[in-house]
């Protein structure tokens, strides 16, 4: 049996940066993980960061590899008509910016950081149970690595395991609501060997549907193109992946994209997904546990950075003077959040993919918007600071 302050349920973006934060408080945190370390770091994953990331990772000292290899983005692009239309994030938000760290970087920096403070993950453990968080004394029932069962109890629980964890079915289903839009496409992603084609992302609207042109490395790039969600990678051999991929940004200005051997090719279903309330008792929902967006807005990764920088000055207040207020009040201040970045990325998806129902009206539409995004000044700053981000709180 374990015993610690806070017992953290996941070892991804919201529960390495809470264990952290926690830590610069003097408070004491365990995290279970189901994966091993190896997996967890070897999983690539894409990752805009935001602003206030980008600053919150600055403050706790683990930015040093981010700031060296990190792709700063002071603008992206928009595709419609064969043609680029720029967005000026830097000009429009006053200096504020975009920066691509993959995610699977940023996992490897945090679970550095924390086992060199000494902090304790419980790699390769899975979560059986996460009981009595409706009291003062909550457990969480686990398998150890080696099959041993075991007990970690705490004073509060934080549910950063992800969509499919063990945390968010420990809130009665009569207590919480589920708010789900599925799309009706995905993406089909890959990743392969080539130059850069664009230094900045590229966000395509084309009458056979969206493409995204973004970058890993200088010699890895990675890009997606709307699909059926059923399709199959098998279907889709390199000379008709790179077809369509050339087909989509294709345009009057003879843009062409840097092609080289495909290693890796996936399709990704596309999802909002919100849970209302993130806590209950003395549990609390943190990052996928609690939503999910799709990856047209880039918020997914941020979402998580938001909600525990709410969790940390709420469970600060908690364990310095027994102030309940903030913890209290953690879901409304999140969730004000993710109902913004639910509409933006919802907003971006609706502008440029095409839906299978589209009418020639839908299609007029659509480029009638995304004029008025590139064209005017207002419409143009709405999407830089979003996209950007707003500081957290």
């Amino acid at each position: 049996m374990l015993r610690t302050q806070v017992g953290i349920v996941g070892a991804g973006p919201a529960g390495l940066l809470l264990s952290l934060m926690l830590q610069r408080r003097g408070i004491d945190s365990v995290i279970i993980e189901a994966r091993d370390r190896e997996a967890i770091e070897a999983t690539i994953r894409a990752g805009i960061l935001e602003q206030s990331t980008v600053d919150l990772m600055a403050e706790l000292g683990v930015a040093d590899r981010l700031r060296r290899e990190g792709v700063v983005h002071e603008g992206t692009i928009l595709r419609f008509g064969g043609r680029n239309h720029r967005i000026d994030f830097k000009e429009l938000t006053g200096g504020r910016v975009a920066t691509l760290y993959p995610q699977h970087e940023v996992l490897k920096d945090l679970i550095a950081a924390r086992l060199a403070q000494g902090g304790r993950i419980l790699f390769g453990t899975k979560v059986n149970e996460v009981a009595d968080v409706g009291t003062a004394a909550p457990v969480i029932r686990f398998a150890g690595a080696d099959g041993a069962a075991g007990e970690l109890r705490c004073d509060v629980v934080i549910g950063a395991d992800g969509s499919y964890g063990a945390c968010r079915p420990a809130i009665p289903a009569d207590r919480r609501r589920d708010f789900l839009r599925i799309y009706p496409f995905g993406w089909f992603g890959i990743l392969c060997e080539a130059p850069v084609s664009s230094e900045e992302l590229i966000y395509a609207r084309h009458e056979r549907g969206f493409a995204l042109i973004s970058s890993r490395t200088p010699e890895v790039q990675r890009m997606y193109f709307q699909c059926d969600p059923n399709d199959s990678v098998e279907n889709w051999s390199e000379d008709r992946i790179w077809a369509e991929l050339q087909a989509r940004v294709a345009g009057e200005d003879g843009f062409r994209l840097k092609q080289g051997r495909i290693f890796q090719k996936n399709i990704v279903p596309m999802r909002s997904f919100v849970c209302e309330p993130m806590q209950y008792g003395r549990l609390f929902l943190a990052g996928d546990a609690a939503h999910a967006v799709p990856p047209t807005g880039a918020k997914g990764l941020n979402l998580a950075a938001s909600d525990v920088w709410h969790l940390d000055r709420a469970l600060g207040a908690f364990f310095a003077d027994g102030s309940t207020a903030l913890m209290e009040g953690y879901s409304a201040a999140a969730l004000r959040r993710v109902w913004r970045a639910q509409h933006f990325s919802w907003w971006m998806t609706s502008m440029l993919h095409r839906f299978p129902d589209a009418s020639e009206f839908d299609d007029r539409r659509q480029l009638a918007e995304l004029e008025l995004v590139t064209g005017t000044m207002p419409a143009a700053t709405s999407l830089a600071q979003t996209y950007v981000g707003m500081p957290f709180g």
